[in-house]
């Protein structure tokens, strides 16, 4: 790898027109990955993709005109200084609106720096103009990302994609957080307590409720991740699902088995009991918020669940 400061004239503008090729095509993998949920957003991504090539044309002149046809290859990972990308966002399906702004972001502040840096390198007068120009170029993406938004994003496009953003959060996160919470909170009441009632002992309940929460957790992991990889149902990266479902379902295991640390049975068991409470109150709250349930309703349907699974743990325990 060379440092930048030992690269030439030449050898910038190569990795300039390098850099825009690549910047082009990330914002046209952007504008695919959200056309079918996005598609206001996704023809944003396509004007700054045709800015990106407008760029590299101009740089390409310049470099004829300067060193003629042969272009060598040189690109960000053969420089160093060059950080990059922590993942190749835009790739991935589905995409998030936000992620990919805070990316596309990210890389126009990168692209101004780059420019005014090899700027100040360069001692001839026309690529010191035009790498500035480029400069200033990037720097008002920003302004021309919100020109584009406010030409394209009207009120009512950006009703849609907000009700479809929502909507995708919904799928991968809120949903399968919700279905790992409320199968943790509910189904490990009858082993935690069926083992409470049976011995009396508060260490060896905790390891039966602790075995059952990461048992559960793990089980509901796999369940949601191997159930569909979304591409057909739109629920989003089964890699997200399936922990996302399995780190709440130990989650909610977890919090009525923490309390049987405390080595005095009954005191452990009514704070058990107060978590459980909570539990179900809260889910009982996320399903009235994220799902448009009505409250009461969302109420009756995890207390009387729950109420019943607990029922049967202290029946089992106690025979």
């Amino acid at each position: 790898m060379k440092q930048f400061s030992e690269l030439t004239e030449q050898e910038v503008l190569a990795l300039a027109i390098t850099n825009e090729e690549e910047d082009s095509r990330i914002y046209r993998g952007f504008a695919e990955g959200l056309r079918q949920q996005f598609p206001s957003s996704a023809k944003i991504f396509d004007e700054m993709a045709e800015e990106e090539v407008t760029h590299r044309t101009r740089l390409f002149e310049l470099y004829r005109e300067k060193f003629g046809e042969y272009l060598p290859l040189i690109r960000r990972h053969d420089v160093k200084g060059f950080i990059p990308p922590k993942s190749s966002l835009w790739l991935m399906r589905p995409l998030g609106l936000d992620e990919v702004r805070k990316f596309a972001a990210k890389m126009e502040v990168d692209a101004e720096r780059f420019y005014r840096k090899a700027a100040e390198n360069a001692r001839d007068i026309s690529v010191r103009q035009l790498l500035l120009e480029l400069a200033e170029a990037e720097a008002g993406h920003e302004n021309l990302a919100q020109k584009l938004s406010e030409k394209i994003l009207h009120k009512d496009a950006r009703a849609t994609e907000d009700a479809s953003a929502k909507r995708m959060f919904m799928l991968q996160y809120v949903q399968p957080g919700l279905a790992g919470l409320m199968d943790g909170s509910v189904s490990t009441l009858a082993p935690l307590f069926a083992a409470a009632f049976a011995t009396h002992n508060t260490w060896a309940t905790f390891l039966v409720g602790l075995a059952a929460s990461i048992g559960a957790g793990i089980s509901m992991a796999f369940a949601e991740g191997l159930s569909d990889d979304g591409s057909l149902t739109g629920r989003g990266s089964s890699w997200i699902r399936g922990p996302v479902t399995g780190a709440m379902t130990a989650v909610g295991g977890l919090g009525h088995t923490l309390p049987y640390l405390i080595p005095h049975f009954w005191t452990a068991t009514v704070v058990s009991i107060v978590v459980v409470t909570i539990e179900l109150a809260v889910i009982s709250w996320i399903r009235h918020r994220y799902m448009d349930t009505p409250f009461l309703q969302a109420t009756f349907q995890v207390v009387v669940g729950g109420v019943l699974v607990f029922v049967a743990g202290i029946l089992i325990g106690s025979s």
